[in-house]
């Protein structure tokens, strides 16, 4: 199948650090590249959207004319790393068409965005995209590393594209300072939109202010129109030209010039099918429009025995579980015993159904995973009192620490972690949370005894509601994970819901979803489903072997294991991601 935007229409023009302006035939060809890059980007990502996949479209939206100019500069002998770091992650879509532009890829490939197998998945990932070099997705966590490319490369510019939403994690303030203290020369080019996913930092966040907060850390900072393309070339190249680290921020709404989309949250996420359509045609993009509207979004291969074709997202289960504790409450028993703080991922996690409902216990923290946990722990350090947390489990690892210091002061958390497992394979290595055994560190109390931690991993959506509800009193830290996808209902042989409304969870107990003679597999989470299928399959062949759930992952269950150990077999089935390389 042939692009339906002509690639070939780029111009690979060179520009040199030594001009401050540009020619006029510059400057068209750069905003006709500008232009063309911006329509395929809108394009390709929304044919994510109309397969049923995510993506984003704004952020990479955003920085093209500043990714244009710096490849210009690059290619007309600028001493600077020949690679585009991108902090947010979530405009890989750009580092694509940079590798198509770049002749590492054909163009058709960007047809099959974030589609399984595909290599080309939602956060850029070194080694696995052809011209992508290097891995990024997990805010504040690239800054740092690219100060080491600088003392890698002396006498040469290292560019790295940020964004207001990266700036405030911790792990940058840190950066700022090191890249300033050794004169490093770091050239960040930030995405000044006010927008993140779950809303605008300026209404969020008061008080937050990019170019105070570098500022501040001795970073010299250089703030202007990121849509002013003349302002913004000379601004480039006077910061290039500089020795030692600066910050170019860069002021726009987000996805400028889109209907539906420019400085709206929405432009974080990928661009819905008719935004696109709108957009392209109003471009003269007609194949493109074309393409779009023949995309088929493909039907859900095949069903699981042992479960209905009933679905339930889990994540969002979680928040409306937690709703439904909190109505019970008087307004005065919630605002003194519950807080609920978010790290700009309500939509993902569930808690946007705790803010709309219970606006009186929610605080919107920004994305700062470390600064939030630690507040739900500060807040349930006395009995009777408890935070809630939630983020994606790959984020896990970045709160270790802090949940030990949780630990250590006994306070009261549940937190959920979602997009843990790997029943979603498009985001890539650093938002895969598959390791989540090590939150329970065991770290003893006073008393001796192993603190209370306890790590559940519910199978469906009526085991998540009744694992809330179960362990929402219970003291200590409580983490609860789900998957990013819907996993459909666990049935008894009969046919009819495991999880009725009359089941109780008991925290730290195996369950027997079926008995077996034979052998037993042990599986929990969204593994649970995909092991039922598996043994109900056995079964139909006459071999009888048993499932057992375990939905609390850190407790033995000593009953479930003498029980299993009476067969001749016991095999335990976990998610597990296996990376396999471009080839």
């Amino acid at each position: 199948m042939r692009f339906p935007i002509d690639l070939t229409a780029y111009q690979p023009i060179a520009l040199s650090l030594s001009q401050s302006t540009l020619k006029p035939e510059e400057r068209t060809a750069l905003l006709q590249n500008i232009a063309l890059a911006r329509d395929t980007i809108v394009f390709f990502t929304a044919v994510a959207d109309a397969k049923g996949l995510g993506g984003h479209t704004g952020g990479p939206f955003d920085i093209v004319p500043e990714v244009l100019i710096a490849e210009a500069l690059i290619r007309g002998g600028a001493k600077i790393v020949p690679i585009h770091f991108d902090e947010a992650g979530h405009r890989v879509a750009i580092q694509y068409l940079m590798s198509v532009l770049r002749g590492h890829m054909p163009a058709e490939r960007l047809l099959h965005y974030r589609e399984a197998g595909a290599h080309l998945p939602g956060h850029s990932e070194r080694g696995l995209t052809p011209g992508v070099e290097f891995s990024s997705g997990r805010l504040g966590h690239l800054w740092p590393y690219v100060n080491g490319v600088a003392l890698a490369n002396p006498g040469h510019a290292v560019l790295l594209y940020g964004s207001d939403g990266s700036q405030q994690e911790g792990n940058d303030a840190e950066a700022a300072r090191f890249a300033v203290a050794h004169k490093l020369n770091v050239n960040l080019i930030i995405d000044d939109n006010d927008v993140t996913i779950a809303g605008h930092p300026s209404q969020y966040m008061p008080g937050f202010d990019v170019a105070k907060t570098l500022g501040g850390h001795g970073m010299p900072v250089d703030v202007g129109q990121g849509e002013d393309i003349d302002s913004l070339f000379a601004r480039i190249t006077r910061a290039l030209s500089s020795e030692g680290p600066i910050a170019l921020i860069n002021k726009r709404k987000m996805a400028p010039g889109v209907p539906g989309l420019e400085g709206s949250t929405k432009g974080h996420d990928v661009v819905k099918v008719s935004t696109a359509i709108d957009y392209l045609q109003a471009n003269g993009r007609a194949d493109a429009v074309a393409y779009l509207k023949g995309v088929e979004k493909p039907k859900r291969p095949g069903t699981f025995r042992g479960s209905s074709t009933k679905l339930g997202k889990n994540r969002e289960v979680f928040g409306q579980a937690v709703v439904e504790i909190l109505d019970g409450m008087t307004l005065e028993q919630r605002k003194a015993s519950v807080v609920v703080v978010d790290s700009d991922l309500e939509g993902s996690c569930g808690l946007a159904h705790i803010h709309k409902a219970h606006p009186e216990v929610y605080v919107s923290g920004g994305i700062m995973e470390r600064a939030n946990i630690s507040a739900c722990a500060g807040f349930g350090m006395q009995p009777g009192k408890q935070g809630v947390f939630a983020t994606f489990s790959a984020f896990l690892e970045m709160v270790v620490s802090e949940l030990t210091m949780a630990r250590l002061n006994n306070a009261n958390v549940l937190a959920h972690f979602s997009h843990a497992g790997v029943d979603d394979m498009a985001d890539n290595s650093c938002h895969y949370g598959i390791n989540v055994f090590f939150a329970d560190n065991g770290i003893l109390g006073d008393d001796g005894e192993r603190d209370k931690t306890r790590l559940y991993f519910p199978a469906d959506q009526h085991q998540m509601r009744a694992v809330v509800k179960s362990v929402w009193g219970d003291e200590g830290l409580r983490f609860v994970f789900s998957t990013r996808s819907e996993t459909p209902e666990i049935l008894r042989e009969d046919g009819k819901p495991f999880f009725t409304t009359e089941y109780k969870f008991t925290p730290g107990k195996d369950e027997i979803i079926r008995k077996g003679t034979r052998g037993y597999v042990v599986a929990y989470g969204e593994m649970l489903y995909r092991a039922l299928d598996a043994v109900e399959r056995l079964r139909a062949e006459g071999l009888d072997v048993g499932l057992i759930n375990k939905p609390t992952l850190n407790v033995v269950d000593e009953e479930a294991i003498l029980r299993a150990g009476e067969t001749s077999f016991v095999l335990v089935a976990e998610s597990k991601k296996l990376k396999k390389s471009n080839g």
